[in-house]
């Protein structure tokens, strides 16, 4: 025995099929237009070695380098001029261009952003590629 609604009133049922057709386009058009999720990034990973070095040399010892809260700079606690920070990061680098010390920047908590972006622009100047930051 089926129900009926009498025949003369409206309809009470949704018709979804053109809603789920509708819904499907959508779809569609987010999935074609949708940005790629990953980008590949190039990475240069160390390659491994069949034969390591025979004689590893002992790294220097480190160069600190200390700024203050007035900007005052401090290369192994001697005071020295921003001015001069290049040549003395180019007379390390090219004592040994494979084994170069490391550069550990300290830095006060109410220093000048402006003085470390001038030596850290002078150290990439200077080709240093050992900077590490060091908190005391």
């Amino acid at each position: 025995m089926a129900f009926s609604s009498g025949g003369e009133g409206p309809m009470a049922d949704i018709n979804i099929i053109p809603l789920c057709d509708v819904m499907l386009v959508l779809l569609i058009i987010f999935m074609v237009t949708a940005p790629k999720l990953s980008y590949p990034i190039d990475i240069d990973l160390p390659q491994r070695s069949t034969t390591p070095p025979e004689n590893p040399v002992e790294p220097p010892e480190p160069i600190r380098l200390r700024i203050d809260g007035s900007g005052q700079i401090f290369w192994n606690d001697s005071p020295t001029p921003v001015s001069a920070l290049r040549n003395m990061m180019e007379s390390e680098v090219q004592r040994d261009p494979t084994n170069q010390p490391t550069l550990e920047i300290d830095t006060s908590g109410d220093a000048d952003y402006g003085v470390l972006a001038k030596v850290l622009a002078e150290a990439k100047n200077a080709q240093m590629q050992k900077i590490g930051f060091v908190r005391q």
